[in-house]
C-alpha cells in the first residue's frame, strides 16, 4: 500500500530525527541497562558475601559459647580478612577483642576495637569499641587517651556508657569530684531499666562526701 504524502513526511522527518539522535539514544539505553546490570551483580555478591560471613558468625558465637579463645581469634580473622563490609565483621572483632583481653593479651584486643573504630564502617559498634578500647587503655593507666575516647557528644542511647567511663577514668586519675559529675550524669541519662544504672549507683555511694567549701 503506498503512503500518502503527508505519511512520507512523517516518515523523512523521523529518519532525519533517528539519524541524529538514534547512536546517543542507543549508547544511553545500553549504558543504563549496564548500570542496572551492574547495581544487582553487585547486590547479589552484597547478599552472598553476608550470607557467607553469617555462617562464619554462627561458628564465633558457638566458640563464645564454648570459651573457645584460638576459634574466636580464626574466625574474627577470616571476618575481617574475607568480608570487611560486613556487620558481621565489626561483631566478630568486638569478641575478639573481649577474648583476647579476658586471655591477657591486650595489644591484640587493642587492635581489634581500633580495626572496628577505624575501619568497620558501623557508627553503632565503633560507639561500643570507643568504650571498650577506653576501658582498656584505663587498665594500662593510659588516661589521657582514654579519656579522648569517651568525650564528646554521641547519640542518646550510649550516653549513659560514655559517661560512666570517663567517671572510671577520672577517679583513675585522683579527681573524685569530676569522676562524681560523670557518674551522675550517667545515672540521669539512664532509664530505670538501664543494666548500668546499679552498678553506677554503687559508685556513687563509694564515693567520699563531696568537701563542703
Amino acid at each position: 500500500m503506498a503512503y500518502d504524502l503527508q505519511e512520507q513526511e512523517q516518515l523523512a522527518s523521523m529518519k532525519a530525527w533517528w539519524d541524529r539522535y538514534g547512536n546517543l539514544i542507543l549508547t544511553g539505553a545500553t549504558a543504563l541497562l549496564l548500570a542496572v546490570a551492574a547495581y544487582n551483580g553487585w547486590r547479589w555478591y552484597e547478599r552472598r558475601e553476608a550470607t557467607q560471613a553469617a555462617v562464619l558468625y554462627d561458628e564465633m558465637k558457638s566458640a563464645v559459647d564454648a570459651n573457645n579463645v584460638g576459634k574466636i581469634k580464626e574466625v574474627a580473622g577470616t571476618l575481617l580478612e574475607r568480608y570487611p563490609r560486613t556487620v558481621f565483621a565489626a561483631m566478630g572483632a568486638l569478641h575478639a577483642a573481649r577474648a583476647n583481653h579476658e586471655s591477657g593479651d591486650p595489644a591484640a584486643a587493642k587492635a581489634q576495637l581500633r580495626w572496628v573504630i577505624d575501619k568497620s564502617g558501623h557508627p553503632e559498634f565503633t560507639l561500643i569499641a570507643r568504650v571498650r578500647l577506653a576501658g582498656v587503655l584505663l587498665d594500662e593507666k593510659a588516661f589521657d587517651e582514654a579519656l579522648k575516647l569517651v568525650t564528646g557528644d554521641v547519640p542518646a542511647a550510649h550516653a549513659t556508657a560514655f559517661a560512666d567511663r570517663r567517671g572510671d577514668i577520672l577517679l583513675a586519675q585522683g579527681k573524685p569530684g569530676e569522676a562524681r559529675g560523670a557518674w551522675q550524669q550517667a545515672l540521669d541519662k539512664a532509664d530505670a531499666q538501664h543494666p548500668l544504672r546499679n552498678i553506677i549507683q554503687l559508685k556513687l555511694d563509694a564515693l567520699p562526701p563531696p568537701v563542703q567549701s
